[in-house]
């Protein structure tokens, strides 16, 4: 028994379904609800991620920029324009840079 229904309530309900909306788009309602369920756990997984609570501090703590937003400000404060580069080989020349000007 499912929900509380015998096996021929669940045959009146799929015949009233049949009735109701023919047998060309039941399966299309049932991939539409499919669908539906996957993009509800994708967004539920989603936010419970976001809820994660060492995220939420680091995100505070870097008022509110990205990873490479941060490293593009500490470029322009070192004297290198970061447009065109690529992230890990500006990071390097921004470390070395920030490790000469701390040596000084």
């Amino acid at each position: 028994m499912i929900g509380g229904l015998g096996p021929l309530e669940m045959f009146i309900l799929v015949g009233i379904f049949f009735v109701l909306f023919g047998a060309e788009r039941l399966p299309k309602m049932a991939n539409a609800l499919g669908r539906s369920k996957g993009e509800f756990q994708k967004g539920l997984a989603d936010t419970s991620r976001a809820l994660d609570p060492s995220k939420a501090i680091e995100d505070m703590e870097a008022g509110g920029r990205t990873a490479e937003q941060r490293l593009f400000e500490r470029a322009k404060a070192v004297g290198i324009e970061p447009a065109g580069m690529e992230m890990g080989q500006l990071e390097k020349k921004v470390e070395a840079l920030e490790a000469l000007s701390s040596d000084e």
